[in-house]
């Protein structure tokens, strides 16, 4: 049985709210590695390109959410697949998910998380879905869903962008984050990782030698197209693949950045609901520049008032 780990994010460009990225896993026979799991699992999921019909949709986030959509979609397809034990707070499900703790985002002042969830999608419904998808997975030989995510807020982004010079820092210590936890934690069989490319950068070498010290990374190849690393000192297969538009190829990238999207989302809804209710009349944000200024220039008075610095709030870059 071989490992395949998917990587994406959500929330790097905004100004408000925090930075997530998320990795999904799933174990697979040896001879599946290459295959497509949609299709594989085509009994339970289909992607956007696919008819509409009763399956889940997994796609990339920005498939399944916008701001007149809502979080049905995307909360259905992530305790669907990664399971539902029924209503849960959020602190609770997130809690099993932080790869490095979730006592940075605990401490944001804006952060409760005692939203119940499911949110938006039916519990029925979703265990429902969550019975389909665990069937289609019997019948694939496919097993093990789970995963992992880095939660960055304002305080943290800021200080890794300062330390790194760039907010390059940031993807390269969420992704090193991950590639530590998942390395450690699926340690028998090949394992096989896909990586949304981080904006233009064709080179990963260095980003993984950081997160896997005892292992030698040695690069196949660094295009365009796709980036693609072995990494040698284990005692099984290792490899990593960078590619744009992982999310469209990959089930578990796709799924990765539905669950990035899915945390940052439930995390801006407590962060609009702690200032809107502090600040009458003040409309919710979703953090993006431009907007973003807005809701920053009326809250700054009483930021200030608490007693908080800006790099608290406002992320630099």
């Amino acid at each position: 049985m071989a490992w395949i780990i998917g990587i994406d994010e959500a929330g790097y460009g905004p100004n408000l709210g925090p930075f997530v990225m998320t990795s999904v896993e799933c174990q697979v026979p040896d001879e599946s590695v290459g295959s497509n799991l949609w299709s594989l699992l085509s009994r339970a999921v289909r992607p956007s390109c696919v008819p509409a019909d009763d399956r889940l949709l997994i796609d990339d986030s920005k498939v399944l959410f916008s701001q007149t959509k809502g979080l049905s979609g995307l909360e259905r397809g992530v305790h669907a697949t990664l399971g539902c034990v029924g209503q849960l707070r959020f602190h609770q499900w997130l809690a099993d998910r932080c790869a490095d703790g979730s006592q940075e985002l605990v401490a944001e002042p804006w952060y409760e998380g005692d939203s119940s969830i499911p949110a938006a999608a039916g519990l029925e419904q979703v265990l429902e879905l969550n019975a389909r998808f665990s069937d289609a997975c019997t019948e694939a030989g496919i097993s093990g869903f789970r995963a992992r995510c880095v939660v960055l807020c304002a305080p943290r982004f800021n200080s890794l962008t300062q330390s790194g010079g760039s907010k390059g820092a940031v993807l390269a210590h969420a992704l090193a984050v991950l590639l530590k936890k998942a390395e450690a934690e699926t340690s028998s069989g090949p394992a096989h990782f896909f990586v949304d490319k981080h904006g233009g950068r064709n080179t990963y070498a260095a980003f993984i030698q950081h997160a896997l010290p005892d292992g030698v990374v040695v690069a196949r190849l660094e295009s365009m197209e796709r980036s693609v690393y072995r990494v040698h000192g284990f005692d099984r297969c290792v490899e990593m693949t960078f590619q744009p538009r992982a999310d469209a190829e990959h089930f578990c990238v796709a799924l990765a950045s539905m669950v990035s999207k899915y945390i940052r989302e439930l995390c801006m809804a407590e962060f609009n609901r702690f200032w809107t209710g502090r600040i009458p009349g003040l409309r919710p944000t979703a953090g993006y520049p431009g907007d973003a200024a807005r809701f920053w220039a009326a809250i700054q008075p009483t930021v200030k008032k608490m007693g908080l610095s800006e790099a608290c709030v406002w992320r630099s870059r």
